[in-house]
């Protein structure tokens, strides 16, 4: 079993994941295709959605021009955003904002990778990955990823941990884009368009962070595994208070 392979397996089952995380590659001009040559093609798919399909066990790549979200499309740098969401009038539309202006603001800030950077995505489920990958991406219940969290805390000296994001392109922005670029754990409760699109539960929600953190993270949650969780979903003093009515 290759190192890649033993950390996925190790931070699923350490935090008691449903669904295998996910290894993204943004894939350049400097990377060889052929090492995702044998993985899905899969047409017409939204971000959200090829994560999902990549955490319920299937590699798939997706081509720029078979990405069908333009929110997500322009945040890759594929493609300009559409006037009608760059207004913020696709917003209103879809009923997520009440002025244009709140959609507009959010695109203005909407974090982008430089315009061709990336030929296509490469999704799979993290122990298939060929080497680390760009970004982990990571769905599941807040529970389980808060541990995660926490083995990142550690990791980072006990400096507070901090979410960037617009309740918007969760998967694509909050929990792929932004670690990637800033080379850090950000989390999201997720958005209206990839709990619409795919089979997040709502009980569910994502979180990102670079691939070459995965190493270091496994290593912390192994620590917390030895007392930490143990105790804490054991739930001893909620018990014991129960116990007293």
């Amino acid at each position: 079993m290759s190192e890649i392979q033993e950390n996925a397996r190790l931070l699923k089952e350490i935090t008691g994941l449903k669904t295998e995380p996910v290894g993204v590659f943004l894939v350049r001009a400097d990377t060889d295709p052929q090492l995702f040559a044998d993985w899905e093609r899969i047409k017409g798919h939204r971000y959200c959605q090829a994560v999902m399909r990549a955490r319920r066990g299937t590699a798939v790549v997706l081509e720029q021009n078979e990405l069908a979200c333009p929110a997500a499309a322009a945040a890759f740098g594929f493609r300009p955003l559409p006037e009608g969401l760059a207004s913020g009038k696709g917003l209103v539309g879809f009923g997520i904002v009440e002025n244009p202006e709140t959609g507009k603001t959010m695109f203005e800030q909407m974090p982008r990778l430089e315009a061709g950077s990336v030929k296509f995505l490469a999704l799979a489920p993290l122990k298939m990955a060929p080497f680390i990958p760009d970004v982990v991406v990571v769905e599941g219940e807040p529970e389980h990823l808060m541990w995660i969290l926490l083995a990142g805390l550690n990791s980072v000296g006990g400096k507070r941990i901090h979410s960037d994001t617009a309740i918007l392109q969760a998967t694509c922005v909050d929990a792929t884009i932004k670690p990637f670029v800033e080379g850090r754990i950000n989390f999201s409760y997720g958005c209206y368009g990839c709990r619409e699109a795919t089979d997040m539960g709502a009980e569910e929600t994502v979180l990102g962070f670079p691939g070459f953190m995965l190493a270091s993270l496994v290593r912390s949650l192994e620590a917390l595994g030895e007392k930490a969780i143990q105790r804490s979903r054991a739930k001893m003093p909620f018990k014991q208070l129960s116990e007293k009515k």
